[in-house]
């Protein structure tokens, strides 16, 4: 199978531990990837979190859930894993977190392998997915910050 890797990268509004906390939470990932629309069975240990995603894949009215078993494993600064979803497309992902003057940057960074055919789709997706993870991890911390009316 033929791979590919791919990054972006966020600067937000927040200290890193705070950033790092957040993304460490599997409760802050639905929504946080536009495809996440439920997390279960949350297993918490020492240096890593496991838990159940569902994933919502829609084509118009129709719609398949993808149930995946996700891992987050805690590092210095890092948070790493990777997930096996249908039709052997496997994900080994990274979230670096950085402090910068006036906030955190996080770097998002996919490998991502898929048997030929599947692999155009599955990047191409993925890349949406990172690039509104980047987006709404923005507009979180932000409202955190913005005074209230």
């Amino acid at each position: 199978m033929k791979s590919v890797e791919f990054s972006t990268t966020t600067t937000l509004p927040a200290p890193p531990d705070e950033v790092f906390d957040h993304l460490a939470d599997p409760d802050n990932h639905v929504g946080l990837s536009p495809l996440v629309v439920e997390v279960r069975d949350i297993r918490r240990e020492p240096d890593a979190v496991r838990f159940t995603a569902v994933e919502r894949f829609a084509l118009g009215p129709l719609h398949h859930d993808n149930v995946i078993e996700v891992t987050l494993n805690l590092g210095d600064g890092t948070i790493s894993g990777d997930v096996v979803s249908p039709g052997g497309v496997r994900v080994a992902y990274a979230y670096r977190v950085e402090p910068v003057p006036g906030g955190t940057r996080v770097t998002d960074h996919y490998r991502l392998s898929a048997p030929f055919g599947l692999l155009r789709f599955a990047v191409g997706q993925a890349k949406k997915v990172q690039e509104a993870r980047g987006r709404e991890l923005v507009r979180r911390f932000e409202a955190k910050r913005s005074p209230r009316s």
